[in-house]
């Protein structure tokens, strides 16, 4: 099991910037994808972005594609998502995720380790 600790939330207006991090620990070795998904109030937790451990390669919901970027760290055990050119529909609770094997990379059931969240609010 990995232990997910996610920071870097908080309330931005419309065009700003954020940036997110989450602290891996524990069996990160066996880690094979991390990944952000969001959920708003009322809604499905949805996939935003993910990168694969070994190899880096990134994948962005159409929603976010051009605006964030993932990207990891694996001498610290560490991801980042900057989030740039903000809208007030990016409002959510951002999670932190970790896939210990080969699965659908967009797909929440093939992520086996979350993060608490962190919230945030982009305003208009």
């Amino acid at each position: 099991q990995v232990q997910l600790v996610e920071s870097g939330g908080g309330l931005v207006q419309a065009g700003g910037s954020l940036r997110l991090s989450c602290a891996a620990s524990g069996r990160t070795f066996s880690t094979y994808a991390m990944a952000w998904f969001r959920q708003a109030p009322g809604k499905e937790r949805d996939f935003v972005t993910a990168i694969t451990w070994g190899g880096g390669s990134a994948y962005y919901a159409n929603s976010v594609l051009g605006r964030f970027t993932i990207s990891r760290d694996r001498t610290k055990n560490t991801e980042a998502l900057q989030m740039n050119s903000l809208k007030p529909e990016d409002t959510a609770v951002y999670y932190c995720a970790a896939a210990s094997r080969v699965g659908g990379i967009r797909l929440r059931e093939s992520y086996d380790s979350w993060g608490q969240g962190t919230q945030v609010t982009i305003s208009s």
